[in-house]
């Protein structure tokens, strides 16, 4: 995994920049304007050019563009008196920009001009429709998509975090354990398919028994190599001092193998996330992955294309809170790795 540098970092970088060189902060005070200009050209475009394709919520959208283009000039004629949120979006600006062209694009490229075929493309309007109509069914999926991924991914997690431990700590366990690793390990969970909806009662627990699948194999292979890759020294340290074998897990080995532990636990997220969807499109009568299958058997490109974009936050939202997680438990390496 690369590290790439952090929001915080960046925007700490931008305020204290700004602060001290004044033709920086002139050259963010015109990526704002141009960026509120260009929000303001497309809501515009919205409200004021003739859909070819009829659709509801347009005005709503140049409505919330609008929104967005007074945010930026309010941010821009206050300076940094709304502390992190004026850092945030100065150091965003750029991304404003190129979001508000677009969003014009797209509005021109599906309602205004109709180039791209319907109904496989949506507008934009189209998917703020899904989401102010079809809420309450997409909410639903997302509460369940989110506890089934809970579920496998913490049974996952334990699973593999005590394997890793184990084998990476008795020689015995590792020499039964590896090979079945070696053979079981390498196959996709999905492989598990037919075989795991034959012997679970439920589509429900098949479901959480291939995303804990997903989920352990990673984390028992990264917790493995973090417990082997510990400084030998360390232990001799601790026995001189008295330490049992107990507290030499607890306090030394699992310690030092948190940060493989962690990729670990980042690897078996985005595996496990793979899994979910195929195993509500198969098996459960609920969730994202059959919120998916629902749209594309009635054509409902629009209610598909939403639900990609809430997946996608999902997971992004769900990857930053492990992220947390491992600054405050690892904070000797915070900043090492960010997402």
């Amino acid at each position: 995994m690369t590290a790439i540098e952090s929001n915080d970092t960046a925007f700490s970088a931008a305020r204290a920049t700004s602060a001290q060189s004044g033709r920086r902060s002139a050259r963010f005070w015109r990526t704002g304007a141009v960026a509120a200009a260009l929000w303001l050209g497309s809501a515009a475009v919205i409200e004021f050019w003739p859909e070819i394709i009829p659709a509801p919520y347009g005005r709503e959208l140049a409505i919330l563009s609008v929104l967005i283009a007074a945010l930026l000039v309010l941010v821009l004629t206050t300076g940094f008196l709304l502390g992190k949120t004026a850092i945030w979006v100065r150091y965003y600006g750029p991304w404003f920009a190129v979001a508000a062209v677009g969003l014009g694009i797209w509005e021109m490229l599906t309602a205004k001009l109709a180039v791209l075929p319907v109904p496989f493309f949506s507008s934009p309007q189209g998917i703020l429709e899904v989401y102010i109509d079809d809420w309450a069914r997409l909410g639903e999926s997302v509460l369940h998509s989110v506890l089934l991924l809970a579920k496998g991914y913490f049974f996952g997690a334990v699973v593999g975090f005590t394997t890793g431990v184990t084998i990476g700590w008795s020689r015995a366990a590792g020499y039964w354990v590896h090979p079945i690793l070696r053979l079981i390990g390498p196959l996709p969970a999905t492989a598990w398919l037919p075989l795991s909806f034959f012997i679970f009662p439920s589509s429900g627990s098949a479901s959480v028994f291939l995303i804990a699948l997903a989920t352990a194999f990673p984390v028992t292979i990264l917790t493995w190599s973090g417990i082997a890759s510990v400084n030998r020294d360390y232990y001799d340290i601790a026995r001189t001092l008295g330490a049992s074998r107990w507290f030499l897990i607890f306090k030394v080995a699992i310690p030092a193998a948190l940060p493989h532990v962690f990729v670990g636990l980042f690897m078996g997220l985005g595996t496990s996330f793979a899994v979910l969807v195929v195993a509500e499109m198969l098996g459960v009568k609920a969730g994202l992955g059959w919120y998916l299958q629902w749209a594309q058997g009635w054509a409902a490109y629009a209610n598909m294309y939403a639900a990609l974009i809430v997946m996608a936050l999902m997971c992004s939202s769900l990857i930053t809170i492990l992220f947390r997680i491992r600054d405050r438990v690892l904070s000797w390496q915070k900043g090492l790795v960010r997402w």
